[in-house]
Parts: C-alpha cells; structure tokens; sequence
C-alpha cells in the first residue's frame, strides 16, 4: 500500500501524482477484500465438510446449524493479537493438510478410468470462472508480506531457492496433481472441493475430510490477521481510550461480516471464484505491472522496452481476467440466489 502511494506520488507525470492517496486506498481495499474473502471461503469450507461426517452418523441438519457451530470456535481463535503466537497453529495447520493430501489419493487414483472418457477441455464461457479460482489459489501477496516482515532473516524469503519459490513450486505441484486425479476420478460430478466427493460411509474417507476442515479452520486466523494489521491502529487512533474495546469489537464484528457471508452464499466454486476475479487479480495482475512500470519509467523507455510490454501483457491479460471473471462469477450469485 505504502509503496504503492509512494511510487505514484513520485512518478514522472504531474497528473498521475495526485491519485497517489487514492491508489493506497484502493489497494487497501482490494487486500481487505481478498482476505476477507479468504475467510467467507474457509467459513464454508468448514462447516460444509462438518455437515458431511455429522450428518452421515446423526441425520441431516441444515447447513446453517453447522455455521452456528464453528462461529464461536473463530471467535475464539480470532481473539489471538500476535502473529507469532498463530505460528504454531499454521505449522499444525500445514502437517493437517499434508497428512489429508496424502490419505486422499487413495481415493483419488483408485480405479481410474481412462483419460479419453473426460473432456480434454472446458467450454470457453468456463473460462472466466477457472482464471477467478486459479488466482484465488495463487494469490498470497497479504499473508507472503507481513510474515517476510517478521522473518528473523527476511533475504531468506527471496532468491530462486528461497522460502517463497520452493514452497510456491511444491504448492504448484499439489494443486495440478489434486485437480487433474479429481477431475479424473469424477469427472463433471466434482463438486467445489473434492473432500465432498468422498464416500463418507467410509472411515477413512471421514478421517480425510475432518483433518482438511481442521487445517482450514486453523488457518482461518492468518488470513484474518492481515486486514486487522490495517484496520486496527486506524481504529485504535481514533478511540484511544478504548483500545482493548476497539481491538476485540472490531475482530468479532469483521468475523461476524464473514459468517454472514459465508451463510448466504453457501457455494465454494461461487466464492472462491468471484474472491479470485474481484480483488485477487487486482493485487496479483493489475497492480504489480502498473506499479513497476511507473517505477522504471525513466530508465525502461529506452532501454528497458521488453520489461514494458510484459507488464502491459501481464496488466491486459490481469484486466480482461477481472472483467469477466468478476462479470460471470457475479451472474452466478445472482442465478444462486433467484434459484
């Protein structure tokens, strides 16, 4: 944000540098938005895969019951102030998940049908909706930011072998290897995650199922952290009297935003998708190319013509992803909600 605000107000054209404070609230705006959407996502994920293994012991129950039910849980979670102290939550949070991955591909490539009887590729008005859930996946500038911040040694995060690149390449891998054996495994009937494909009459199938809703829901709190980073010494600025009040009110009603969200809209793909469209492309896409062009404006004009068009293709690209995936995504809110 700051470097955004500061780029701009020092950019080689006069016009350009009285929108530097309103660029810094955009962005800022856009980050609370992504990682707000974030936790509507995590909020759905848990509570939809409670449902699956509850409901398969004890009869069906509305989904809403199951929100009920994890909101004082966040609440709780959402009380911790320090990023330090959720270290050991995402570290369990990461094994969780690695342990799930793992246990999942017994199901996932277990008598696979051949290649040719799924379609090669999706029609292209799935397009916009796959760019949204693709840079939903990606996108992590808000959670990479603050941790390099209170990294002991922050280099360590960059270089091609550094903490960022290997754990982007292993993510990578995971990703491609989770989306190609699910959708070969079930093909059109995959559902938003492939945790609600599973035969949840099988234990090991609930095992699965509830240590991936445990991994996310201890996740929930980092994504939580970075907007309250932003919004809290604002807050805290304007009632310095009531600091604690402010902290604890502001944490309970941004979480309370969540859950209602996440209530009406019970859809992961409709989620995960219109947060990746909306504001995840702007942070990833939009704003990094326009920001490094105006930085090296100077010294790229003319020697440095390459390193502009990739911004402006990495930019077209970002925009037309924005655009229609926000376009689509929010048509199929609206289809949700009439239907």
């Amino acid at each position: 944000m700051f470097s955004c605000q500061l780029t701009i107000k020092e950019s080689p054209w006069q016009p350009l540098r009285a929108c530097s404070s309103f660029a810094r609230t955009l962005i800022t705006i856009f980050l609370c938005l992504t990682q707000f959407g974030f936790c509507c996502v995590y909020f759905v994920f848990v509570a939809q895969n409670l449902q699956l293994v509850v409901d398969h012991h004890f009869g069906p129950r509305d989904y809403h019951f199951y929100m009920a039910i994890v909101l004082p849980a966040v609440l709780v979670l959402c009380s911790v102030k320090e990023l330090k102290s959720l270290a050991p939550v995402s570290v369990l949070a990461n094994f969780l998940q690695l342990v799930a991955l793992g246990l999942i591909f017994f199901y996932l490539a277990e008598d696979l049908p051949p290649t040719w009887d799924r379609k090669l590729a999706a029609d292209l008005s799935q397009l916009p909706l796959f760019f949204g859930t693709a840079i939903y996946a990606f996108e992590g500038i808000g959670i990479v930011l603050p941790v390099e911040n209170q990294m002991a040694t922050p280099h360590d995060l960059r270089g091609w072998n550094g903490v960022l690149n290997t754990s982007m390449v292993i993510v990578s891998c995971l990703y491609i290897a989770v989306g190609f054996f699910g959708y070969l495994q079930y093909g059109e009937n995959v559902l938003g995650s492939v945790t609600l494909n599973l035969p949840v009459d099988e234990w090991l199938a609930q095992i699965i199922i509830v240590l991936f809703a445990t991994a996310i829901f201890l996740s929930y709190a980092i994504q939580f952290y970075v907007p309250l980073e932003i919004l809290l010494p604002a807050a805290k600025a304007r009632f310095p009297r009531h600091e604690t009040l402010v902290d604890y009110g502001l944490r309970y009603a941004f979480v309370l935003v969540t859950f209602g969200f996440a209530a009406a809209i019970p859809r992961l793909d409709i989620f995960i998708s219109l947060v990746g469209a909306l504001s995840s492309s702007t942070l990833a896409l939009l704003a990094p190319p326009l920001i490094d062009s105006i930085l090296f404006w100077e010294e790229r004009k003319s020697s440095g013509k390459m390193l502009l068009l990739k911004n402006a293709a990495i930019f077209t690209v970002g925009f037309a992803g924005f655009v229609t995936g926000t376009y689509y995504s929010l048509v199929n809110v609206v289809n949700y909600f009439r239907t």
